[in-house]
């Protein structure tokens, strides 16, 4: 099993729209998935399932079945975490639902941190939570890989989910502001990643839980929703493209020296271009664009655009398993 956290502090960079093509393309690839909604707005679980499902897990009255269920005994004080009450999509896809009331576990969290220094038993156990429930769910289904859409934040909520997570995959839209928030990303990461070691050198010895390593590794950034314009994307986002690999290289890597010239950039999983013009089909027909047919309204150009969006992904996602260690199909 190989966790993989799509992450970027800054919001609206087509994250979540990545988590969920990358699930269906790894399903259509054989790979068996867990997609984990450990996003606050719950927007993947949204993109999954159509709302009369999306009532019946988050009722008015009663108790949700979300990743809320499997950490509630921990933020009420009751005991450990709870089974997973996994959602199945599709064949080879299982989701993990999110829940507004995530937020709730933040405090928790943050408290936590510093006692895993003092080799504080119930620290550890809340702290590890998302790992022990990954671990959990996937045993359970005989997952291959995890994705893991996480919120656009630098807080306790994150840095516990990204600590559960082998690797790293960062959506970017070509802009200052990706720019700037990989300047801050960088560094947050790599100092999460050192605190984590320093925990874990204090974990009680009887202590008998299931430790994540918080190896956190890149594994490269993917550019979303560029515009095209005769093929090539407009000069203002040109500029920001090329941009990028230095400030990769430097912020998240430590290395300023791994920052080529080459184009594209060793550091880039790919690029996808903005289909905006079929989210409305996709999200009506609650299926990934690149699965859209003439029924479902992709027609003419849409048509050939869905097959442009089928290859762009397939690349895409079969970078990331190669860079991932998750296997090729044969």
């Amino acid at each position: 099993m190989k966790t993989i956290a799509f992450f970027n502090n800054k919001g609206g960079v087509g994250k979540t729209t990545l988590v969920y093509h990358v699930a269906w393309m790894c399903a259509e690839l054989g790979k068996r998935v867990l997609a984990a909604d450990l996003d606050a707005q719950s927007n993947l679980t949204a993109m999954f399932l159509d709302e009369s499902a999306l009532e019946r897990l988050w009722p008015e009255e009663g108790a949700h079945q979300s990743i809320l269920t499997c950490i509630s005994p921990i933020v009420e004080g009751l005991g450990d975490i709870a089974g997973a009450p996994l959602q199945h999509v599709r064949d080879r896809i299982s989701l993990l639902p999110g829940d507004l009331g995530l937020s709730g576990f933040e405090d928790k969290l943050s408290d936590a941190w510093p006692r895993c220094l003092d080799g504080d038993k119930a620290a550890f156990r809340t702290i590890t939570a998302f790992h022990r429930i990954l671990q959990h769910a996937c045993d359970a289904i005989q997952a291959d890989i995890v994705l893991m859409d996480i919120g656009p934040n630098l807080g306790a909520i994150n840095r516990s989910a990204l600590i559960a997570s082998d690797f790293i995959v960062m959506p970017l839209a070509p802009s200052l502001f990706s720019v700037q928030g990989l300047r801050n990303l960088g560094p947050t990461v790599q100092a999460w990643r050192e605190q984590w070691r320093h925990r874990l050198a204090a974990k009680p010895h009887d202590l008998e839980l299931p430790m994540p390593s918080g190896a956190m590794r890149p594994a490269g950034y993917a550019i979303m929703q560029h515009v095209e314009r005769k093929d090539r994307p407009v000069k203002a986002y040109e500029r920001w493209i090329a941009r990028i690999p230095k400030v990769y290289a430097e912020s998240i890597l430590q290395d300023g020296a791994l920052a080529g010239n080459a184009d594209p950039d060793a550091n880039r999983i790919g690029l996808i271009k903005n289909y905006q013009s079929l989210m409305p089909l996709a999200e009506d027909a609650r299926k990934p664009i690149f699965n859209l047919t003439p029924a479902d309204g992709a027609i003419g150009a849409h048509a050939a655009a869905v097959s442009k969006c089928y290859l762009d992904f397939k690349a895409l996602t079969l970078e990331i398993l190669r860079r991932t260690g998750c296997g090729l199909p044969g």
